[in-house]
């Protein structure tokens, strides 16, 4: 594994143990210029494709759907062990459903879906980035047809 200082191939594994219910390995790692880095190890089933609205293809990049559902979190109280098993379930349903290219229609309705449950707030924000609300009334809509936030 490279360092990320020195850009040197010359780590070593100081420890490695099982996350996200066992479908991956976190090793923490020790260059010989001192610098401790932390890397993981997951299970890929297939290369899964992104079709864009535009139909454009790119390949399915994990760590942009978790930067993208970090930000919706932002401040938000739920810990990141949460969160990466959300991220995890996530990227393991797109593989079971058993397709090469899944559009990012698909992954935006998964996420949403998600967020739903696991924080309401969370769930708006990511829908206004991922809707594209133009107008204040475009958000104030979406926000009064959600039940998590209507009145009991």
């Amino acid at each position: 594994m490279i360092c990320p200082c020195e850009k040197k191939g010359e780590t070593s594994v100081v420890d490695s143990r099982p996350t996200e219910d066992g479908t991956a390995i976190r090793r923490r790692r020790l260059c010989e210029c001192g610098e401790r880095f932390t890397t993981f190890e997951r299970i890929q089933i297939r290369e899964l494709m992104v079709v864009k609205k535009n139909g454009r293809k790119s390949p399915f990049d994990r760590d942009k759907l978790s930067k993208s559902i970090y930000i919706a979190l932002k401040k938000r109280p739920i810990d990141t062990e949460t969160v990466e098993k959300f991220i995890t379930n996530i990227s393991r349903s797109l593989e079971e459903l058993g397709q090469s290219e899944i559009t990012s229609n698909t992954i935006g309705t998964m996420v949403m879906d998600g967020l739903k449950n696991l924080d309401p707030v969370a769930y708006v924000r990511f829908a206004s980035v991922y809707r594209n609300f133009r107008e204040e009334k475009d958000f104030i809509q979406f926000v009064d047809k959600i039940d998590v936030f209507k009145k009991r």
